[in-house]
């Protein structure tokens, strides 16, 4: 009899062990309700804007017809991928995308050049100057900035041209030759965004010890020597993360933007993924293929995602997951 009931007892032992558990987190989660509540709103928004909406994906397999709905269109399997990889705009509008996010990846460097070098300012007064100059064109909408970039470019009135004007050379139409939409459209991100990027990485800069640079000023270290044995180091794991998140988000070059500067003379250099997927889906009506666009695009996104991710958590540095 003694044995049967270890025997039950052990059986048993998981059970309770279970329902202890439950019971444990049940607790604390009714402890803690209110920093719950605070964080469903977040969670009703991923929810009803990212995840609800993959439903919708099917239809890239599909030929939607919306008298028929989603789960009446026929299935038609990968002839919409097919389509867009045998369309005579697919290498242009995948040249022209990865040449985007390639320019916008090269000038990555930039934020964090410039938080370095405000970082060694010893006047507080002109660095929060500087950061306040930086900053302020990260509160101008796409549409303000491209307007801007309108004025200051135009061909007869503008303030580039008439600068160029009065050192003897002829005015340039910069949004008529394709070879400049990507300059303007990298540099012109680069200074809305470069105070935010700054403010970042200058973030990750106050949380190294002042120990450090103190033992190196002793030890006879130059700034240079400081920056790169002290700063670029302690900043490193906020570089990684981003960096990772930037590949993940790599070919969704900015849509607004693009599209804003793009005209019937710079179509050549500024059709990019993003737009094709307008003017498919919404101008075009055509759902299917246009899903079938954006879905190629997010996989390849998510690839490269992955691959960044466990690169560096192979080499040791900090990654999301």
């Amino acid at each position: 009899m003694k044995g049967q009931g270890d025997a039950v007892l052990q059986k048993s032992a998981p059970i309770i062990q279970r329902k202890r558990t439950i019971k444990e987190k049940t607790k604390k989660l009714l402890q803690n309700y209110d920093l719950y509540l605070l964080l469903l709103p977040t969670l009703l928004y991923f929810l009803v804007f990212h995840y609800f909406p993959m439903y919708g994906v099917q239809i890239a397999f599909k030929n939607f017809n919306a008298t028929l709905g989603i789960m009446g269109s026929p299935w038609i399997g990968f002839e919409q991928f097919t389509r867009f990889f045998q369309s005579y705009q697919f290498w242009t509008v995948l040249k022209n995308t990865i040449g985007l996010a390639l320019f916008e990846l090269a000038v990555f460097p930039i934020p964090i050049i410039m938080a370095l070098l405000l970082n060694q300012l010893v006047s507080r007064r002109f660095k929060r100057i500087v950061q306040t100059v930086t900053y302020a064109p990260h509160f101008i909408s796409v549409v303000v900035l491209v307007g801007m970039l309108y004025l200051f470019l135009s061909p007869r009135n503008g303030i580039i041209n008439q600068l160029i004007a009065l050192f003897g050379g002829d005015p340039i139409f910069f949004f008529g030759i394709p070879e400049w939409f990507k300059p303007l459209f990298v540099f012109s991100g680069v200074w809305q965004n470069l105070g935010w990027g700054m403010i970042i990485y200058l973030a990750a800069l106050t949380s190294i010890s002042p120990d450090l640079h103190e033992a190196a000023v002793m030890d006879g270290a130059s700034k240079i020597r400081r920056i790169w044995h002290i700063d670029i180091p302690g900043i490193l794991p906020t570089v990684i993360i981003l960096l990772i998140l930037n590949m993940g988000n790599l070919l969704n070059v900015g849509f607004e933007e693009v599209y804003l500067m793009q005209n019937s003379v710079n179509i050549s250099s500024s059709e990019i993924i993003q737009t094709h997927v307008y003017k498919a889906g919404l101008l075009g009506a055509q759902f299917s293929y246009a899903t079938a666009v954006g879905l190629f695009n997010s996989i390849i996104n998510f690839i490269l995602l992955i691959i960044v991710n466990q690169t560096a958590k192979k080499s040791g540095q900090s990654s999301l997951w």
